[in-house]
């Protein structure tokens, strides 16, 4: 058996609780909440030590997989990406996990790890997972449990037992997430927190899983090739049940074990974390972006354009992006998730999606949008290359504002030059490239009775959307 962990990261979540930085079409592990790194790619530099892990395989949803190679290319790794092609919750990701790891080597260790968590003391991190995988290759399943600080009721609870090694013990219970009361006895009992990270013998969590499903499990892992991308089939995966793929559920208890891991963790869950975690300023303030603070202390400011200012306010979050602002005490965070269901159930588009949305090929902001016209920023990578597309309700006016674009329109094929523009009758057949080797961004203004991405008619696409 290999001493060495395959990591295998969970990257499917979206992070409500840090609404409206986090939203479906960007979720919390893709935002830099701390410096210029998101935590996904503070997870990835974690688990870059060669001398404890494999390279990484990343699973993530299929809408979200070219963001994983974007940030990936953008600190110098390399990972596996595997993309599934539905969200199936957290009970999947050790069966999903396993056999990832199986189809690598039959004695693999595997290690799962949330994307969008925070870890303070890396060297310690990385210790930890070591001994670890030297338990998991006894054919253990081996949570890594945190020391709790408070009473949490947002965490599972695991409560050690017996000492078996390497600073492991055996797993006496294992409790989902309780109320106040019981979470403070928790406390009292010596519980840690589950912090979702685990190591484990392959094989030997796909046998018991298999057993714990009565057999129910199909070939979650087979793949077909997209762009370098592996893709989980759909069809393995629907015979998943919603059993849970906690270490120490029922048929894993005999070979469940749990770490303490001393190095500083958290799950960013909310805003009033994100000010715990963060360097602070004077009067115990956090500001970052064009934050501003007179009079008041312990505050978080967070804004991505706009100027904002508070005055006398005192543990306060004010979180500002180009399309809505959350003002709320620190004390009230956890309540984002519930403002962020009463705007979702009010069909306001705001609750999932940013008005910068990224694509395979670049970014597009929607600077203006009115009844019948759209004014759009696009930004297009080097050697991006958009669909081939028409539309059937709009029109579209394209002005190039930096580099060069090659444009297919009908028959021709246009080079439009910085400074100069082009027009795309409604029902015209095009495509935009940029042959440059520098970002090509141009003002895109279209005109019709429908403006709706649905109207995107695709008839041939480089990166599979057709």
């Amino acid at each position: 058996m290999s001493s060495k962990i395959i990591p295998v990261v969970m990257c499917t979540g979206h992070g409500a609780g840090l609404w409206p930085a986090a939203r479906d079409t960007m979720p919390k592990q893709f935002i830099p909440l701390f410096g210029r790194d998101s935590t996904f790619q503070r997870t990835l530099r974690l688990l870059s030590d060669t001398d404890v892990f494999e390279v990484p395989i990343v699973v993530t949803s299929a809408e979200h997989r070219f963001t994983v190679a974007d940030q990936l290319q953008a600190i110098g790794l390399r990972a596996e990406i595997v993309p599934e092609p539905a969200g199936h919750g957290a009970h999947s990701a050790a069966a999903i996990a396993a056999e990832l790891g199986l189809a690598r080597s039959a004695t693999a260790l595997v290690g799962i790890f949330p994307a969008d968590h925070v870890v303070q003391d890396g060297r310690l991190f990385i210790e930890t997972c070591a001994r670890a995988a030297r338990v998991a290759s006894q054919g253990r399943i081996v949570a890594i449990g945190i020391p709790p600080s408070y009473p949490a009721t947002a965490y599972g609870y695991i409560r050690p037992g017996t000492e078996i090694g390497e600073g492991a013990r055996e797993v006496e219970d294992v409790a989902a997430r309780p109320d106040a009361a019981l979470a403070a006895r928790y406390l009292a009992d010596g519980y840690l927190w589950n912090s979702g990270n685990v190591v484990f013998d392959a094989a030997t969590m796909q046998a018991r899983l298999q057993a714990a499903a009565r057999g129910a499990i199909g070939n979650t892992a087979t793949m077909q090739a997209n762009l370098g991308i592996r893709m989980l089939e759909a069809d393995g995966l629907a015979g998943l049940p919603a059993f849970p793929a906690e270490p120490a559920a029922p048929g894993h208890a005999d070979a469940a074990a749990v770490i303490a891991g001393h190095f500083g963790w958290s799950d960013v869950g909310d805003w009033s974390a994100v000010w715990q975690l963060s360097e602070k300023g004077a009067g115990g303030n956090v500001v970052q972006g064009r934050g501003y603070v007179l009079d008041g202390a312990n505050n978080l400011v967070r804004s991505e354009g706009a100027v904002v200012a508070i005055v006398g306010l005192d543990d306060v979050a004010v979180i500002a992006t180009r399309d809505a602002i959350l003002v709320t005490p620190k004390a009230k965070a956890d309540k984002v998730k519930d403002v962020v269901a009463m705007i979702a159930a009010n069909h306001e588009p705001e609750a999932a999606s940013h008005r910068e949305i990224h694509r395979p090929w670049g970014k597009y902001l929607s600077v203006d949008l009115d009844e019948r016209h759209q004014v759009k920023r696009i930004t297009v990578k080097p050697n991006g290359v958009l669909s081939l597309q028409k539309h059937h309700h709009r029109a579209e006016h394209w002005v190039v504002v930096r580099g060069t674009a090659q444009v297919t329109r009908d028959d021709e094929t246009i080079l439009v030059h910085e400074n100069e523009a082009i027009y795309l009758p409604i029902g015209c057949v095009h495509r935009m490239a940029n042959p440059g080797k520098i970002p090509l961004e141009i003002i895109e203004v279209q005109v019709g009775s429908y403006l709706g991405e649905d109207d995107i008619i695709r008839i041939e696409d480089i990166y599979q959307r057709c």
